[in-house]
């Protein structure tokens, strides 16, 4: 917990700062959520504010490409040695009135 000194100052815990990456001179946003203050970095608050609809596109279609190289990269692993098959799968949850 922290205190609010004199002059209306706060201390950011240590643990929330480093997951959150505040470092000391970085700047913090206080946002109304209703009954309660949302501490907010000004880093992550105006990278969503600032984004228009195209260049969050951009940056989801550069994700997706990434994604797939990783994907690529990895083999992909095929088991022939399951007990079942896909049609038992499908038949698995009827009844045996159902099945014919």
């Amino acid at each position: 917990m922290s205190k609010v000194t004199s002059k209306l100052q706060v201390t950011v815990p240590k643990a929330l700062a480093e997951r959150y990456g505040i470092r000391p001179g970085d700047d913090i946003r206080f946002e109304e959520a209703g009954e309660n203050i949302r501490v907010v970095p000004a880093a992550a608050a105006l990278s969503r504010e600032f984004l228009d609809v195209e260049a969050r596109l951009r940056l989801f279609d550069a994700a997706t490409v990434r994604q797939r190289e990783r994907e690529s990269s990895r083999p992909r692993r095929i088991s022939n040695t399951r007990s079942w098959t896909r049609e038992a799968l499908y038949e698995h949850g009827r009844s045996r009135s159902d099945r014919y």
